[in-house]
């Protein structure tokens, strides 16, 4: 007689009573409430056309005090409805509430597409004449910022009908995408979990067992065959209409629109695209130095994420929370702080679940509330790094609210700041506090690997995204067969020889949502990690008194340009030998992590 084992899985190691408290956001109203309220700002606003280029700096600075409580409004109510669907995107009652939202939305902002285009069309010395007045410091680093895009913006009509279709338009196929990513399921062995869904197979690349890592890539790519080809036609339609957003804006390359977002010039991005590529040795001896240590002649594609070590335990939460917060309470018990009321005040939600959108993110909100992290706890030992880097953002979001709701964002070339520092700081604190070579290795192993996914991966992504989003121009609609030649060329520039591709990972391109909801995001990490390692290398240098220019750099938000934010630092981000320094950086990790390899016996010592 066979018995089954009905022993519930550990809460602690599943994180299953780590649920976030969403009711916040809507501050004790409705949905409705909160949509009448933000449409009847938008309707006094609308009343301004035609009068933008007569206002004065103390009118403006009024009008500008309006636009931020609709947006306050609009933000606690789209993030309540948004965050709401990621916890199940498969429910249509969500997913209906949040069209209504973007819907509405979409109307008002249709109302108030003059603002824009009026305050573009005014002369330099009238516009700055205006933003010296104090009482609009609170905005004038946007206004400037706005003014960045006269060139590209069309004609009224032209964009208020953009406007209204935006929700059918690029956001309806955005969220198609991530309905299709997150249905999708793996068939495991009953051994390794049975069905589960697309994130805990991809976790089971970190398995210690190479069987184990190859069987559930190949179920992988068998869970990612049957929405292929629909997966294939949302990423052609959104390169379409990309495509022919940037011809009618007037973009010169099909980035451009993202470096502007950026506040980035495209040479500069291409100077940082550069850097990378041309040392992708890193990346290329690593995985030719794990192949050693594994035991392998040469790496497969499922084996690049492998965990070194050589037992892989679970974590529980409450270590995992542990260990990030004493990181971050030995560089800052502020930091900690906060951090510790993500975990204590329902700001975090944890566990995987059937339906829920897949990876990790943090949500800034608004200023008026707090963020929320959004986690999918697998309790694998990289799972600490996530919530670390995820409280990196919570923390710089919860900083920066103080600059309100037009300069609490940073731009996504310093979105990574916080988080990346977050994560160095809680591999340094755990270093510091094993003494097995085996397992120090292991540690800076994943450290390193961190540094190249985040690095090297990023820019072979954005390899592969301006491979596609050329060929779509040139060639017309790609077949899932070209993005996958694409994917593997630009992924071979990458890992060269150290690495095999198998035929299967030629359609892992399929489940990135980047290039759908984000397209030209993804240099970005890249941009962050290398200035987040050079920060860190400061603080390292200099110690305490280092703490108070970090934290200045979080208040501070995005109220400034990414260069005038870099030097609060003492990182010049505008000099080419920047980029080269910070890959300088984890050409250095690579040369620690050799030495602890050799000290672990794990490779020859000659």
């Amino acid at each position: 007689m066979t018995t089954t084992d009905t022993t519930a899985p550990d809460p602690d190691t599943t994180a299953a009573d780590v649920a976030w408290d969403l009711e916040p956001l809507l501050d004790g109203a409705t949905v409705e409430e909160l949509l009448d309220r933000a449409d009847g700002l938008a309707a006094s606003l609308a009343n301004l056309q035609g009068t933008v280029a007569e206002l004065s700096s103390e009118a403006l600075a009024e009008a500008m005090a309006r636009f931020a409580e609709l947006a306050e409004l609009q933000g606690r109510v789209g993030n309540y409805v948004m965050l709401r669907l990621t916890e199940d995107v498969q429910d249509p009652e969500r997913g209906a509430a949040l069209m209504v939202v973007e819907e509405r939305s979409a109307a008002m902002a249709a109302q108030l597409v003059f603002f824009d285009l009026e305050w573009a069309a005014l002369p330099d010395e009238r516009a700055e004449e205006l933003l010296a007045d104090p009482r609009l410091d609170f905005c004038a680093h946007h206004l400037r910022s706005a003014r960045r895009y006269r060139d590209h913006l069309l004609s009224e009509p032209q964009e208020r009908v953009l406007a209204e279709f935006e929700p059918s338009g690029t956001s309806a196929w955005v969220r198609l995408f991530n309905d299709l990513t997150s249905a999708v399921q793996v068939e495991l062995p009953g051994s390794l979990g049975g069905t589960v869904g697309l994130e805990q197979g991809l976790s089971l690349l970190q398995h210690p067992d190479r069987e184990v890592r190859a069987t559930a890539a190949a179920a992988v790519t068998q869970g990612l065959d049957p929405g292929l080809r629909t997966r294939g036609y949302v990423f052609n339609t959104l390169l379409l209409d990309k495509a022919t957003d940037d011809r009618l804006r007037g973009y010169p390359s099909w980035v451009s629109a993202r470096n502007l977002a950026n506040e980035a010039s495209d040479d500069s991005v291409r100077a940082l695209v550069d850097a990378v590529v041309e040392r992708y040795d890193i990346p290329q001896r690593w995985y030719a130095l794990k192949a050693r240590v594994l035991g392998l002649d040469r790496l497969a594609d499922y084996d690049r994420m492998a965990s070194v070590a050589e037992d892989e335990s679970t974590i529980g939460w409450a270590e995992a929370t542990d260990l990030v917060l004493d990181a971050y309470d030995r560089f800052s018990p502020e930091l900690a702080g906060i951090a510790r009321r993500f975990v204590d005040e329902r700001w975090i939600d944890a566990p995987v679940r059937p339906g829920k959108q897949p990876g990790a993110f943090c949500a800034y909100t608004v200023p008026s509330h707090h963020p929320y992290v959004m986690l999918n706890w697998t309790s694998r030992n990289r799972d600490v790094l996530t919530l670390a880097h995820e409280l990196g953002h919570g923390v710089h979001a919860y900083l920066s609210r103080e600059q309100g709701v037009f300069h609490q964002s940073t731009p996504l070339t310093l979105a990574e700041t916080a988080s990346v520092f977050g994560e160095t700081m809680t591999n340094a604190a755990l270093l510091e506090r094993i003494d097995d070579p085996d397992a120090r290795f292991a540690l800076m192993a994943a450290s390193l690997e961190d540094s190249i996914a985040t690095v090297f991966r990023q820019v072979a992504m954005n390899r592969f995204e301006d491979a596609v989003h050329t060929a779509r121009r040139d060639e017309g609609e790609l077949s899932t067969d070209r993005f996958g030649e694409l994917w593997g060329a630009t992924q071979r520039e990458m890992l060269g020889d150290a690495v095999e591709l198998t035929d299967g990972y030629l359609t892992w391109w399929s489940y990135i949502p980047h290039f759908i909801g984000t397209p030209g995001y993804v240099y970005a990490y890249a941009y962050g990690q290398l200035l987040a390692l050079s920060v860190y290398a400061r603080y390292t240098e200099r110690g305490d008194s280092f703490v108070p220019a970090y934290l200045e750099l979080l208040r501070s938000g995005g109220s400034a340009e990414p260069e005038e934010l870099g030097r609060i630092v003492d990182c010049n981000l505008g000099d080419p030998a920047f980029w080269a320094a910070g890959l300088q950086l984890i050409d250095d990790q690579l040369a620690t992590a050799t030495d602890a390899a050799r000290e672990a016996g794990r490779i020859p010592t000659t």
